[in-house]
């Protein structure tokens, strides 16, 4: 039997076909008509499929011994119909238990301090249904505002900066559209390993139509073999070079007259900002060693993006900096002063990281937006904000579903203080991690390849997954229901449909006519909102999504830091500039891919890139230490690369044992608070037993 469904990694959210004999998947594939697929998948998704039948799978209920304990008469009356040791940690319950349990020492907790005293954190995993009723619950059953996500990670900054400037925080076109356009700039977005299906078209027209790319980046990628250009950028310097491109094209009156008349205001004011800032003239490049070169190089890329019908595409190489909200909001200016938006073939793609954090977005699984991307009744905290009431004692419960906080995201050694500080912590998981380490009940729930949903990819197109198997344990929003019933709301669904139905009614200018019987009738082609009668593949054809239809300028000014004012000093600098990113065969914390034997196999450490310039310095240091004022990493295995600059150094994330990511602190994203994720000072240091 062969079953269509989503594939539940990145935000390209392929369509897949799964051969299933026995309630058990024998192969995962992609049909040639598939939309997104094109009929081809990555290692991922044609590999990344046997965690479902793992036998580490959490596939039933926990509570922590301790807190049993601790709360014995709180749950005194209860009877707890099976109770069986785990390990030295943790008891298998019964689900019904675990949902009494937690329902009251939620309710124990918001008693005695205040419905502001729980927060949720989580969703993008999971499906636009459970996101909905995650935030549902936590603002109209519990009564706390306090909800997010895991774009607060990665593109918030996306949302933020384009919704300000054009009124809507999504991509612009479908992917398709790079088979219509004459030019493509990618910036910051590792694109062959982060969202491979979409290089692959990239690398379609690029041999079959000579389309021209240009890869800007901090260091040479995959993607920089097949590019026209690659510019290798230093580190931090974003919004400059963003800046500098609208310098050449408004300086040499490459600009779109005509269309920035019609559809803008406010361009005199953001024409004049710019040409009088000494940091957005190329030439100011020409004072940093050893990226003189690139005063010329972005003078080309700009010329061509401004004269061609363009798509710009970036990733969190964009987003995870101090100032990622106003790089966005660069890039959109680029669209606006050339005309290079609302049509095909010409657009703004931020590629968005996992399978469903549009969806979850959209649905108000976000502080500062109810679903529909409406004003909701209270603003609640942004995560690290969280972080500080957890440590302070404002924030005492946390629900999570999906969201490996201990992990993946920064100044690790100070959210694992902030998480020994919760009274109760609940998460939703598919494997213990470093999450459920600090759990007081888990909930062993289903994955996307077990159930049914709607799923939004980067390019805004909905899908319909269904279960490739069927398993016993509940999906994400059913952990939320049962909890709310005994929180004296009982929602009445019965299915994941019935939640939807309810979406529609809360999100009706996205997901109005998006009803799971045209979804079932589009499982391989999918829907992009906003649906009604028909769906919507490019947006702002006529007007922008801003209250008068009008696009704006919002003009920031660089201000050197980092690695720039330290070369504007000197022609070197002390110490090592480190950036972070994914591998193809992994996905996030690894959590799935780790338990996909041949994924596991083909990368089972992260390791250090080091420049081939610096290759003097780590000769005979097969394993190094990083080490930041925020902490240190683990001994990472060490390996010469081409791909970097001198003074500079990659690794990934996936592996919790690298500690990578104990290395980052506070520092974040002026307006949406997005760590600085792609940009730390590190200092190299022996392992400790080597001392």
């Amino acid at each position: 039997m062969v079953i269509d469904s989503v594939c539940t990694y990145c935000g390209v959210g392929c369509d897949i076909s799964a051969e299933v004999e026995d309630n058990k998947i024998l192969k995962i594939f992609a049909k040639e008509e598939g939309v997104v697929s094109q009929g081809r998948l990555c290692i991922k998704g044609k590999q990344g499929w046997d965690f479902v039948s793992h036998p580490k799978r959490l596939r039933n209920a926990r509570v922590r011994k301790s807190f049993l304990n601790a709360n014995a008469a709180l749950f005194a009356d209860l009877d707890m119909d099976y109770l069986e040791p785990v390990d030295h940690d943790f008891y298998e319950i019964s689900y019904e238990s675990a949902y009494e349990l937690a329902a009251r020492k939620l309710k124990e907790i918001t008693d005695k301090h205040g419905s502001h005293s729980f927060a949720s954190i989580g969703g993008a995993r999971t499906s636009c249904e459970s996101s909905y009723l995650f935030q549902h619950f936590t603002r109209n059953v519990v009564g706390s505002p306090h909800v997010d996500n895991c774009a607060r990670v990665c593109h918030s900054p996306s949302l933020k900066g384009m919704r300000t400037t054009i009124g809507e925080g999504a991509a612009t076109n479908p992917f398709d559209d790079i088979y219509e356009t004459e030019f493509m700039v990618v910036m910051g977005s590792n694109t062959t390993e982060g969202h491979p299906i979409v290089a692959n078209r990239m690398l379609d027209v690029i041999k079959d139509k000579g389309v021209e790319l240009a890869v800007l980046d901090v260091r040479r990628l995959q993607l920089s073999k097949s590019a026209t250009h690659h510019l290798s950028t230093p580190y931090e310097a974003n919004l400059m070079i963003l800046n500098m491109m609208a310098y050449v094209i408004i300086s040499e009156d490459l600009v779109n007259g005509e269309f920035i008349a019609a559809r803008t205001k406010g361009y005199e004011e953001y024409k004049q900002s710019i040409l009088n800032d000494s940091y957005a003239n190329p030439d100011f490049l020409l004072q940093i060693h050893g990226y003189e070169g690139l005063a010329e190089e972005i003078r080309t890329v700009s010329r061509k993006y401004a004269t061609r019908k363009s798509l710009f595409f970036w990733g969190l190489g964009i987003t995870e900096h101090l100032d990622g909200s106003y790089a966005v909001m660069a890039i959109t200016h680029l669209a606006l002063i050339t005309g290079n938006i609302g049509k095909r073939g010409a657009g703004l793609m931020p590629l968005r990281g996992q399978n469903n954090v549009q969806g979850t977005c959209d649905v108000g699984m976000l502080p500062y937006y109810a679903p529909d991307y409406q004003p909701p009744k209270e603003i609640g905290m942004m995560t690290p904000d969280l972080i500080n009431a957890m440590i302070e004692g404002g924030i005492k419960a946390v629900f999570n579903i999906g969201e490996d906080i201990a992990h993946i995201h920064p100044n690790q050694n100070k959210i694992h203080t902030a998480l020994k500080n919760l009274d109760l912590l609940i998460v939703n998981e598919l494997f213990d991690n470093e999450i459920t380490k600090f759990a007081d009940i888990i909930f062993g729930v289903k994955s996307a390849y077990e159930k049914t949903g709607v799923y939004v990819n980067a390019e805004r197109r909905l899908h319909l997954s269904q279960p490739l198997i069927n398993v016993t344990m509940p999906d994400d929003w059913e952990v939320n229901a049962e909890i709310s019933k005994r929180y004296g709301t009982d929602f009445g669904f019965k299915s994941s449909k019935d939640v939807w139905e309810e979406v529609r009614v809360a999100a009706p200018v996205r997901f109005g006519g998006a009803s799971y019987e045209k979804l079932e009738a589009n499982r391989l082609r999918g829907l992009q909102w906003p649906v009604q009668e028909e769906d919507t593949p490019v947006l702002h054809i006529h007007d922008f999504r801003t209250k008068d239809g009008i696009g704006s300028f919002r003009y920031k000014q660089y201000e050197p830091r980092g690695q720039v004012e330290e070369l504007l000093r000197a022609p070197t600098h002390e110490g090592y500039y480190l950036t972070t990113g994914r591998v193809l065969v992994h996905y996030n914390n690894a959590a799935q891919t780790n338990a996909c034997e041949k994924l596991s196999r083909s990368h089972s450490e992260d390791t250090l890139l080091v420049s081939v310039d610096d290759e003097e310095f780590f000769e005979y240091k097969d394993f190094v230490v990083l080490k930041s004022e925020y902490g240190q990493s683990a001994p990472l295995r060490v390996k010469v690369s081409s791909t970097v600059k001198k003074g500079t150094l990659f690794t990934t994330f996936h592996h919790a044992k690298s500690k990578i990511n104990f290395l980052f602190g506070d520092e974040h994203d002026e307006l949406i608070k997005t760590a600085r994720f792609k940009s730390i000072k590190v200092d190299i240091v022996k392992p400790d037993y080597l001392d």
